[in-house]
């Protein structure tokens, strides 16, 4: 369908139909993103953080978006430039071919999103249409023109400011405010757009497209290491930009730049995840470690210790990106995307997970280990190990946030954090407390929580299997040759995978493809398990596989649909791009012979 089709009579399109996930890319500059469809319309964007209302929300059904794309008919493509999220959209049209290079400017400022967007006509003349209706408060609050000029237009929505430049040459076909504009660019020639959205006033000049794009262009090749140690190394980049791109200057990474998208089509579970999960981040931060992308374990080392600092052992599983207090869950008015509803907010700060702390520990001490904890960290490193001693026989959410109990994951991962910080240097003598300790979780634990198979089972009452469970091993709560482990990994593989896709665990008798996707992060956890079981060849299978579960732009989400092979849930999920990092880096050594 041409970009030019289906207006309102006014020259305005009417709003863009929702896609399948796997078409949308990111752009992302670490305070926001914007997600973007083959139409070249950019349909959600939240200003000026990632948990702001949305500018463009027409991914949940609310008026406003900002696109560019050809008027002839066309067939869509696209990649990202390697070691960026500098995203190119590509159109082969009926008389040639169409790019549009598209970009927030990197490093961010805090306040003001900078949108750059480049059309190229690769081959023949490009006849573009661009539109952008920007509308504040998730859609309900209209643009109004403030100025605009043969160059520049401006305006202000709500209590942002708005500004598009690069007009010069275009031909108006509506400028109100919404703003609907025809330009050709003659073969081998450019034409560069800036779209502004700031909370504060703009600043009297307007940006430099080529100074905004090898500023960006620099920025994300010094973020992004060449990872040629890693399996598919091109892979491990895209993962190490994507959290790079989820990781705000205050070092907090949002598991998602997304809300309310349905992992089961009206079965409920849609969440609000552009909020920083301690568990999350302490994955990232993990698989920074084992990458060796140093900034981006300082980032979460960083975020994770002032929370310990702040909290103590009442750190909430989930803050803002500024460290604040997760809202509560509420509607905002929309349709929604298909199959979920719009949701803001979460319920999660009413929950005590125990496994952050102990992924906390395991974080810390990675950072130890790579000699870069600093006197916060130091001392977050013993509060986290003292609001184990004192909680860890409490019941809570787990892993998944569900009911609490005294899962089994969250007292094995504890015991793996403690055993790990107590392998650092600079444990002191503190170490042998925490060897007791996590050899005491670990006892309690298999009393109440081995199953009469010899397996670990998810709780001392639940009796099932669980992927999570995969984890502690891994981890280094318990050897790899431990019966349990073995018995638990192999279980594991028999009864919770499918066609070669992992799932987290059984939902009641149905078939397991029925209740839920597959859980791209099991699979991944999976390839782990199966490397440190020495199994090298079924390791690789695993992880090749889950790393074909995406989609053109290469972003993971939560679960992955095997029969239609489609992407469910929120978009991109940081904790799978997490495991996928890690795996590419500790299973190199696997092909390598290390």
């Amino acid at each position: 369908m041409s970009a030019a089709s289906r207006t309102d009579g006014s020259g305005l399109r009417l709003p863009y139909p929702p896609q399948t996930l796997r078409e949308y890319a990111l752009l992302a500059d670490g305070e926001r993103g914007a997600l973007i469809g083959p139409h070249g319309e950019v349909v959600w964007m939240c200003v000026p953080r990632w948990d702001s209302p949305a500018v463009f929300a027409s991914l949940l059904g609310g008026r406003g978006s900002f696109a560019i794309a050809p008027v002839e008919r066309h067939v869509w493509g696209g990649h990202y430039e390697d070691r960026s999220m500098i995203w190119r959209s590509r159109w082969v049209t009926t008389s040639g071919i169409v790019e549009c290079r598209e970009a927030l400017c990197f490093p961010a400022d805090p306040h003001r999103s900078v949108l750059l967007r480049r059309v190229v006509a690769v081959a023949g003349d490009a006849h573009v249409r661009l539109e952008l209706d920007a509308r504040a408060e998730f859609g309900h609050r209209p643009t109004r023109t403030v100025h605009r000029t043969d160059t520049d237009w401006q305006g202000r929505s709500g209590d942002l400011h708005l500004r598009l430049s690069g007009l010069a040459g275009t031909r108006a076909v509506r400028q109100t405010g919404a703003v609907v504009l025809d330009l050709v660019v003659p073969a081998g020639r450019q034409h560069d757009f800036v779209f502004e959205v700031s909370d504060v006033p703009l600043p009297k000049d307007v940006p430099d497209p080529d100074g905004g794009w090898r500023a960006t262009e620099d920025a994300w090749h010094r973020a992004v290491p060449d990872l040629d140690h890693c399996l598919h190394p091109s892979g491990a980049r895209r993962s190490a930009a994507v959290l790079r791109g989820l990781t705000s200057s205050g070092g907090g990474m949002v598991a998602a730049a997304t809300t309310s998208l349905p992992e089961r089509a009206e079965a409920g579970r849609n969440y609000d995840y552009r909020y920083v999960w301690i568990r999350d981040q302490c994955y990232a931060g993990q698989a920074a470690a084992a990458a060796g992308i140093d900034d981006l374990l300082d980032d979460a080392t960083r975020f994770v210790s002032a929370r310990l600092l702040d909290h103590g052992d009442r750190m909430r599983p989930a803050y803002t990106p500024t460290g604040g207090r997760v809202p509560d869950q509420q509607r905002i008015g929309l349709p929604g995307y298909p199959g979920g509803y719009d949701r803001v907010g979460n319920w999660v700060n009413e929950q005590f997970q125990l496994d952050a702390f102990g992924e906390s520990l395991l974080l810390l001490a990675a950072a130890g280990r790579r000699d870069r904890l600093d006197t916060d960290g130091l001392e977050a490193l013993r509060v986290a190990a003292g609001a184990i001693a004192r909680r860890w026989q409490e019941p809570d959410a787990g892993i998944w946030e569900i009911d609490p109990q005294p899962w089994t994951h969250s007292r094995l991962i504890c015991a793996a954090g403690l055993r790990a910080v107590a392998a650092t240097a600079q444990a002191g003598s503190a170490a042998a407390d925490w060897l007791a300790l996590a050899d005491t979780i670990v006892a309690d634990t298999a009393r109440h929580a081995v199953h009469p198979s010899g397996r670990w089972q998810r709780s001392r009452s639940d009796p099932g299997l669980d992927g999570a469970l995969l984890l502690p091993p891994i981890r280094g709560a318990l050897p790899a040759d431990d019966p349990r482990t073995v018995a638990t990994l192999d279980a594991y593989l028999a009864e919770l995978t499918q066609d070669g896709y992992a799932y987290r665990f059984r939902h009641g008798d149905s078939p397991l493809a029925d209740a839920e996707g597959a859980f791209l992060l099991c699979g991944f956890v999976t390839a782990l398990a199966l490397h440190q079981q020495q199994r090298p060849v079924a390791a690789l299978a695993w992880y090749e596989r889950m790393q074909a579960a995406c989609g053109p732009p290469q972003l993971y989400a939560e679960e992955f649909d095997v029969a239609e092979h489609q992407l469910r849930g929120n978009l991109p999920q940081a904790f799978v791009h997490a495991l996928h990092l890690e795996s590419a880096a500790r299973l190199a050594t696997s092909e390598s012979g290390g």
